[in-house]
């Protein structure tokens, strides 16, 4: 499942729809500046600016990326709270690549319900293919489709009894 793709313009009234590629170019950098943040502790300010400043945001959705990073590390306690419960290990035992893509990931499917909850979930599955350990996709799956059914409980339910 992917996010709608359109270089068009909008009907009138209506907003333009996000590019896939440029979403998925957002949450790879997006993966990154958390991550780093976790293992430094710079500032928002000084994160932000690295990844605007450099490549790894190049040709991606920078407001996209603005407004997760923000989230992310301004609600990092509440964040790792709404997934807490769901982890089979304490949450400082979970390995920082995982615990950034959690952290995206609720942070997603808490503030963004305009994008679908499957479309979270595989993108920061993907994300955990690429930059996790052997086998953590597999973690970040099971949690996230736990996470999803709490915090999108009418959007899951529909999903599943539409297919």
């Amino acid at each position: 499942m992917s996010e709608v793709d359109s270089d068009t313009p909008a009907a009138p009234g209506k907003p333009k729809k996000p590019n896939v590629w440029a979403r998925r170019k957002a949450r790879r950098a997006l993966l990154q500046a958390v991550y780093q943040w976790q293992l430094s502790g710079h500032s928002l300010a000084d994160i932000r600016a690295d990844f605007h400043g450099g490549d790894s945001l190049k040709k991606g959705d920078g407001q996209f990326f603005d407004e997760m990073l923000a989230i992310a590390l301004n609600s990092s306690g509440e964040l790792d709270e709404c997934y807490r419960e769901l982890l089979d290990r304490k949450l400082e035992r979970v390995d920082q690549v995982e615990r950034a893509i959690l952290r995206l990931a609720t942070a997603e499917l808490r503030d963004r319900i305009d994008i679908p909850y499957r479309v979270v979930i595989d993108e920061y599955v993907e994300l955990a293919k690429s930059f996790g350990a052997e086998d953590s996709h597999k973690y970040i799956n099971g949690v996230l489709d736990k996470l999803a059914g709490n915090l999108r409980e009418i959007e899951v339910k529909a999903w599943m009894n539409s297919h």
